[in-house]
């Protein structure tokens, strides 16, 4: 990326949207709104000073909403350009509050609260499509009780777990474990809070309010002790709450028993037909490093079969069963249910040995299928080009880069599931077809 965003001859518009595109091949005008960051790029060294005085806290979608970012925040600390953007929806001065602190921190002077949006008017002679995609939402499956049972996650949210910058540092921590630390956390203040309150009468009167309270209770003390009464019996609860679950968090440890389920929403005729072709070896990929973390994970792979098509995937597949604790189970997942202590019980049929079986893990990892990118049709109306029954932008079998607008390619999973090398080998071949098209057009002279 950063190649990218140095390159002499490539403009990056981040942060934008195509509105809308007009001409033929060779001579496109699009029509791109540059969105207003309220923060200056030309200005901001991407320092994160401003980060660090923001009171706004949010849920941070980069990591699938198990971490917390600020009002004013960049999407991922490698992204290009280094520059941050504040969030309108959450920030106090767009919510008519008074705060501005970030502006006032920020030493180079690049918080604007008054930038607005920027049009552009681009003359392009080719067009390429590569707007991703989106994972499946797995709570479409009721059956695997994704969103109700918090050890139950998704491929991408287990990757944020991985990820040394990631909400939990790169360990295998539970979600509902996390929960509680963050429930602890919170009963913590509120204790501190309480005691401080207790702690005035303590020192007025000279005695423990335990004390006080037990000869309250037999009637001994007058009204005027009543609001000290008060303040203890709304502290009772929260410390005994927050001893319960000290004494809980004793017992954690990460996560060592892991279940992948393959197939989430794919090769499903309720949702999507087709294999989503990445899944099997991403799962493999995230159980060999889950036990290069940790060398007492064990991982089961659950799915109908492992399609590992692709030069050394096999031997890979194989690798990670031989030397990461990895087994793979020809099964499709029927439920997942819950235990006592938050563990995920799955039940499924050993197809091998042709019984019923139900087995506890620590933490289910659901392998999602692949979808169209938001916003996947209302972009093929802007750019005049059709999409198949699945919502990806359509091609033919005899020109498979070509959509049905000449002059407008696509690549990646626009054009339908792939993985890192293929999306990269097709962006080389969409890459050569603009090329074609400008030179035919007289735009562009190779020597």
């Amino acid at each position: 990326m950063l190649d990218v965003g140095r390159h002499p001859k490539i403009e990056l518009l981040a942060y934008s949207e195509v509105e809308s595109v007009e001409g033929s091949a060779g001579c496109f005008t699009v029509t791109v709104r540059k969105k207003a960051r309220y923060v200056d790029p030309a200005k901001c060294t991407g320092c994160g000073a401003c980060t660090e005085v923001c009171p706004t806290i949010v849920p941070d979608l980069y990591n699938e909403n198990h971490g917390n970012r600020k009002a004013i925040y960049s999407w991922f600390a490698q992204g290009i350009p280094s520059t941050h953007t504040i969030d309108t929806d959450h920030c106090r001065v767009f919510q008519g509050k008074k705060c501005g602190a970030c502006q006032k921190k920020c030493e180079a002077g690049a918080v604007d609260f008054e930038q607005q949006d920027e049009v552009l008017h681009l003359e392009v002679g080719a067009i390429i499509a590569a707007n991703g995609y989106r994972v499946f939402d797995p709570s479409r499956i009721p059956e695997y009780r994704y969103r109700d049972l918090p050890n139950v996650v998704t491929a991408m949210e287990f990757e944020r777990f991985l990820s040394a910058s990631g909400p939990t540092h790169g360990h295998i921590d539970r979600p509902s474990d996390i929960a509680v630390r963050n429930e602890i956390a919170s009963l913590e203040k509120q204790e501190a809070r309480a005691k401080r309150g207790l702690a005035r009468f303590e020192e007025k009167h000279g005695r423990s309010s335990a004390e006080f309270y037990e000869q309250y209770r037999q009637g001994g003390g007058d009204d005027s002790l009543k609001e000290w009464a008060e303040k203890y019996e709304a502290y009772l609860p929260i410390s005994t709450r927050l001893t319960e679950l000290q004494a809980k968090a004793q017992g954690f440890r990460t996560a060592k028993k892991l279940a992948f389920i393959q197939c989430v929403g794919s090769r499903d005729l309720r949702f999507y037909p087709f294999c989503s072709g990445f899944c099997c070896m991403h799962s493999i990929k995230e159980a060999v490093i889950a036990h290069e973390h940790d060398n007492e994970t064990t991982s089961v792979i659950f799915g109908m079969d492992i399609r590992a098509v692709s030069k050394g995937f096999e031997e890979y597949k194989v690798r990670g069963g031989n030397n990461s604790n990895i087994s793979y189970r020809r099964s499709r997942v029927a439920e997942i249910v819950g235990d006592a202590d938050n563990n995920p019980v799955l039940v499924y049929e050993d197809t091998r040995q042709q019984v019923v079986r139900r087995e506890t893990f620590d933490l289910v990892v659901l392998a999602t299928a692949c979808q169209p990118a938001d916003g996947m049709a209302e972009l093929a109306e802007i750019l005049g080009i059709n999409i198949n029954e699945f919502g990806f932008f359509a091609t033919s079998p005899e020109n498979p880069i070509d959509t049905s607008r000449e002059g407008i390619f696509v690549c990646g999973c626009a054009h339908s599931p792939m993985d890192i090398p293929e999306s990269v080998a097709q962006a080389s071949s969409a890459a050569s077809r603009a090329v074609q098209t400008v030179t035919h057009a007289n735009l562009l002279t190779v020597a």
